[in-house]
């Protein structure tokens, strides 16, 4: 067996550290620099450039040089339609053996001027589609022979890999970065929906919120006008993902804003109309709201509502369902729309159970839904016990129905009860 000869050995140990980038962690432009400054020393030239297809005009951009001057590398424009370069994309090791008298030769003067003689280019190829191109540049007549030519295209290959994984890697941290941010999204949308109810005398409230998505549009507020008069809103964004949670994030104070200023002057119908108006002002084409308004009195025992196309929020009494419904459109759609205002009178052991569709929509893994007979006779079954309980029971029948199937949009729940002969105890924790 020979013994290599130091060049040999040299070669060798640029080629493992040419392999090694294929699998390293690098931005993409500190992988083009080293195959750049490894090709031509790999290959012992006086120089090499790299430049990548771009998609969208076919032009190859100049990514990386070595041993070329700053004017040589912005000399001109380079297209895929460049007779080498589509020479080289059909699989050809494209030689020019003296690019000063080369009829394919664009840029003969700054080829001149930069003292290059000789031209070899290859293709960049992974998984059979040319990426870009390779060339490598003699000072000095030199036929670039075959084993020029494998030498070239076994450098050509591993900077196809080492560039497609550095572009996967810049994806990937670009990723880790967006979901980052979602995060933090959602956690700043998450302070906006309320930890827990207010307690009002009279009054026993329960709520939750479950995201599908670290951001969603689903949103519930309550709004404390007196000691015995709150309102009670939720809605539900038309969308997913960032626009709809800015779109929640907008509606949400423009509701607070509303209620804060209409309440007292007529006034439900006058917050519905305003609302309205706003959405139809923001949302766009296939955007709207669903929202479920109500102001309840607990010292009139009344309930005065609008249903702006939201699932309608269910009275229970006595184990009789009556479904809220009285209202309009969905907000956003036609500004000019008249809502319907209703009020209705309460009673102790009365339940109100307001909800998102994303309740009875969720499905198991055989694509089942748990629809809205399912929550009605689980509601039913716990109208006796606390609010809170009553919203852990319905949860966790439909947990137990749909399983670990994964669900597609938000989840809010709210429970109200009246009873005003609730001992105090309940409101021992917190105030509003």
């Amino acid at each position: 067996m020979a013994k290599k000869t130091g060049k040999q050995i040299e070669r060798d140990e640029q080629l493992y550290q040419l392999i090694a980038l294929v699998a390293g962690a690098f931005s993409l432009q500190e992988v083009l620099d080293k195959l750049a400054e490894a090709a031509v020393k790999i290959t012992g030239v006086k120089a090499c450039s790299i430049r990548l297809l771009d998609e969208e005009d076919g032009d190859l951009k100049m990514r990386s040089t070595y041993g070329l001057s700053e004017e040589y590398r912005n000399k001109g424009v380079v297209s895929k339609d460049d007779t080498v370069v589509k020479a080289a994309f059909a699989g050809e090791a494209v030689v020019l053996d003296d690019v000063r008298v080369d009829g394919r030769v664009k840029y003969k003067e700054a080829a001149i001027k930069e003292g290059l003689v000789s031209q070899l280019t290859v293709a960049m190829r992974f998984r059979g589609k040319a990426i870009g191109v390779l060339r490598l540049y003699s000072p000095r007549p030199r036929r670039f022979d075959e084993d020029d030519i494998s030498l070239a295209r076994a450098v050509a290959s591993q900077c196809a890999v080492a560039i497609t994984n550095a572009k996967l890697y810049a994806k990937a941290i670009e990723g880790a970065h967006m979901a980052e941010q979602m995060r933090l999204a959602g956690v700043i949308q998450r302070r906006m929906i309320p930890k827990k109810a207010p307690l009002i005398p009279g009054l026993d409230m329960a709520a939750t919120y479950i995201p599908c998505f670290d951001v969603g549009g689903d949103f519930y507020d309550f709004l404390q006008i007196s000691d015995s008069c709150i309102a009670v809103a939720i809605a539900d964004v038309i969308g997913k993902g960032i626009p709809a949670a800015i779109m929640m994030s907008l509606f949400r104070g423009a509701v607070r804003a509303y209620a804060d200023t209409e309440y007292g002057k007529g006034t439900i119908a006058k917050i519905i109309n305003k609302l309205n108006k706003m959405a139809c002002s923001e949302c766009r084409d296939g955007e709207f709201v669903t929202l479920f308004y109500a102001v309840i009195d607990i010292k009139e025992q009344t309930i005065t509502y609008c249903n702006c196309g939201h699932e309608p929020t269910v009275l229970i009494r006595e184990g009789a369902i009556t479904d809220l419904t009285k209202g309009g459109l969905v907000l956003g759609v036609e500004p000019k729309v008249e809502y319907e205002i209703e009020t209705l009178k309460l009673r102790d052991n009365d339940c109100l159970l307001f909800y998102t569709d994303g309740l009875i929509d969720s499905a198991n893994f055989n694509g089942q839904l748990w629809g809205r007979e399912r929550l009605l006779r689980t509601a039913k079954k716990f109208t006796a016990g606390s609010a809170k309980q009553m919203v852990k029971n319905i949860l966790g029948y439909r947990r137990r129905f749909v399983g670990l199937a994964r669900q597609a949009d938000d989840t809010s729940i709210i429970v109200v009860k009246v009873d005003r002969t609730a001992k105090p105890e309940f409101m021992k924790q917190a105030s509003f």
